[in-house]
């Protein structure tokens, strides 16, 4: 599962067979978890105010039964995402927070554009980071069954960093499938990712905005982001290329795919040196990159190839 989860979620569809809740067996799974977190120090005080109400939550089920599935073409997906207002938007938050994303840049050697771009994909800015209640949609997710180790381990997770102090219990709000704050981070990427980029103590990924961007940006450093080596090249392939039937696996030298007859999209030679894959949007009808090694390093935030192409064009626009 991706780090980072959408937090917008489809419209409600028709129902012929709502999920069946069953109270009395979800809240002898959270007397379990209680005991569980209890054991691993996590304070009485705490697991009240995070479990002492929680209810399982139906439309958490309901949308984790129903993710849609992706129809868009690639065309349509990066004109709606990668869209006129969200590089003017990005344009201003890169302007405003130019003296930290230049920080954040110089410490962790990731590109800030990157960053904000992410950014702007996962959450609009910060601005619109979810609206459940993490523990309960977690503990709804756990219970539930279905992929009850995976969101177990999240849960135990999302106590700890109660416990740390990190945020309050009444603000740990995010996606329905737990991905929390302005980066969308899980708890247990949280755990081992998120930073105190300003020293307060705190890894503040809901208000604090050096935490938050900082957070992106040591998350791509530790997946090995390569400083100066570029996301991917919009190129034309030869003749006779067949989009469906890409390779996209075997790396070779520049001067590879140009003695085979790549070249850049607007006709002209590719660079003189580096590695690079052929890189197909999904559900693309023409477009063609040739990846660079950060377009994986991307796509280990959030793994769909669309969505790496998306944060790298949108990326080259903002800044």
């Amino acid at each position: 599962m991706p780090v980072a989860t959408p937090v917008q979620a489809p419209p409600p569809a028709a129902a012929s067979n709502p999920p069946v809740i069953d109270e009395a067996s979800f809240n002898r799974f959270l007397a379990q978890v209680r005991s569980d977190a209890a054991r691993d120090g996590v304070s009485q005080d705490i697991l009240q105010r995070a479990l002492g109400s929680a209810k399982p939550i139906p439309r958490v089920l309901e949308l984790d039964r129903k993710q849609p599935e992706g129809v868009l073409s690639w065309e349509q997906y990066r004109e709606r995402i990668v869209s006129q207002t969200r590089i003017t938007n990005g344009r201003r938050v890169y302007a405003e927070n130019r003296p930290l994303l230049q920080a954040i840049e110089a410490r962790y050697n990731v590109s800030a554009r990157v960053v904000v771009a992410i950014w702007g994909m996962e959450t609009n800015y910060g601005s619109n980071t979810g609206g459940f209640k993490v523990v309960e949609a977690l503990a709804t997710l756990a219970w539930e069954g279905r992929r009850h180790a995976f969101f177990r381990a999240e849960l135990m997770a999302a106590l700890r960093i109660l416990q740390a102090g990190h945020v309050a219990p009444e603000r740990m709000m995010g996606s329905w499938a737990g991905a929390m704050g302005q980066p969308q981070f899980m708890p247990t990427s949280f755990e081992r990712l998120a930073i105190d980029f300003d020293g307060d103590g705190h890894r503040d990924i809901w208000d604090n905005r050096g935490d938050a961007l900082g957070s992106i940006a040591n998350y791509l450093a530790r997946s090995g982001w390569t400083s100066g080596a570029g996301w991917a090249i919009e190129a034309r392939p030869p003749a006779g290329f067949d989009i469906q039937r890409a390779d996209t696996e075997t790396r070779r030298s520049m001067a590879d795919w140009g003695r085979m007859g790549w070249r850049r999209a607007d006709g002209s030679a590719l660079p003189a040196s580096g590695e690079a894959y052929v890189a197909v949007p999904t559900r693309s009808t023409t477009q063609v990159f040739l990846g660079l090694p950060n377009l994986r390093t991307i796509r280990r935030y959030n793994s769909p190839m669309n969505y790496g192409l998306a944060v790298g064009l949108l990326a080259d626009a903002v800044a």
